[in-house]
């Protein structure tokens, strides 16, 4: 048994991690963390957890949490953590890091795209990105989880084999993503209310999300070479999941031809066959939000057009679980040793 805090347990993506954790048969959860709702009783904030956490919620004293915890979950904005994090803290807890402080490598990229200054860019080198099905070995072994964020994730696995395997050119990539609106997290917005968001999408942040930069370093160690894409997001009017749609020019091969469907199959099956949560659907399937909601799942396809010689790679998942908490949960139960799936195995809700 491993107790367990999270720092911003009222979040959306800190309220995934309670419902998830609540129900692991190797944690304790002993700290919900919250500037916003310190003394108030859990369940009076999120009240499906009623009669199920009886807890309050404590602030963000992270020099007591970790005397208490094994492992401390950030579900907090950027920044919070790189300016509390030190050697120190590391000593005594295990980290996941659900933001972006860590993800990136270069202090001045990470800056750059988030426009903030680094408060601890010599702990960088010591994250390990927590992408489980591409760091597995490295991820058991750390102190501190950059937990990716839920476009990347998607659209990392999505085009990874493909990309690893040499099959298409990675600077012609075009990601075409599509978010339901928790993924903004659970702060009032303007743009993010429901009169500003129902009937209708939008394209947003064009050429200038900074999830930009984590997909091309990470889909760039797997090229091995820098890669420039095109990432484009949308906000959809639903309250959770990520749909991706990507587009990459395959790579002629030496007798003159193009990959073909079966080939591109062989090379998902290889790497994904024995992977718990990554689902490679049957031929003429594509991957739909409302059949991996609530879940740990990714689900991915293909479609070779041989006209253009291009392939159009699709993935979904949940936002919340594979993009965030459950991918988190995941991390943790590599850390500690536990099986890879413990206390995610839940099936997609539908409807």
């Amino acid at each position: 048994m491993i107790n367990v805090g999270i720092i911003g347990a009222t979040g959306y993506a800190g309220g995934e991690l309670v419902r998830i954790l609540v129900n692991h048969p190797e944690v304790e959860i002993k700290w919900y963390g919250s500037r916003s709702y310190v003394d108030q009783k859990y369940a009076d904030v999120y009240r499906n957890m009623f009669e199920i956490v009886e807890d309050k919620c404590f602030d963000d004293n992270i020099e007591k949490l970790v005397e208490t915890v094994d492992v401390v979950f950030t579900a907090t904005p950027q920044g919070y953590l790189a300016g509390v994090l030190n050697e120190e803290l590391l000593k005594k807890a295990k980290f996941i890091d659900l933001s972006a402080d860590y993800r990136l490598k270069d202090v001045n990229v990470y800056e750059e795209w988030y426009q903030i200054k680094h408060k601890s860019p010599e702990l960088i080198e010591k994250a390990v990105y927590g992408l489980c099905e591409i760091n597995r070995e490295e991820i058991k072994g750390t102190n501190l989880v950059a937990n990716p964020g839920c476009y990347t994730t998607c659209s990392i696995l999505t085009a990874y084999p493909l990309v690893k395997e040499k099959i298409i050119e990675p600077n012609t990539l075009i990601v075409d993503a599509k978010s339901g609106t928790s993924g903004a997290g659970r702060g009032a917005k303007i743009p993010n209310l429901y009169c500003e968001v129902n009937e209708s999408i939008k394209a947003y942040k064009v050429a200038s999300h900074r999830h930009t930069p984590e997909i091309e370093e990470q889909l760039g160690y797997a090229a091995g070479e820098k890669i420039c894409i095109n990432f484009t997001p949308h906000l959809v009017p639903m309250n959770r999941g990520i749909l991706v749609t990507e587009y990459a020019n395959l790579k002629k091969k030496a007798d003159g031809t193009y990959p073909s469907s079966e080939e591109i199959r062989k090379i998902y099956n290889k790497y994904y066959k024995n992977e718990r949560f990554v689902r490679v659907l049957k031929e003429g399937e594509v991957p739909e939000t409302r059949w991996v909601e609530g879940s740990n799942y990714v689900d991915l396809n293909f479609v070779v057009d041989e006209r253009t010689h291009r392939v159009i790679m699709m993935g979904a998942l949940d936002n919340l679980v594979k993009g965030a908490a459950g991918q988190a949960v995941q991390n943790m139960n590599l850390i500690f040793g536990f099986k890879e799936d413990l206390g995610l195995n839940f099936v997609p809700v539908f409807p």
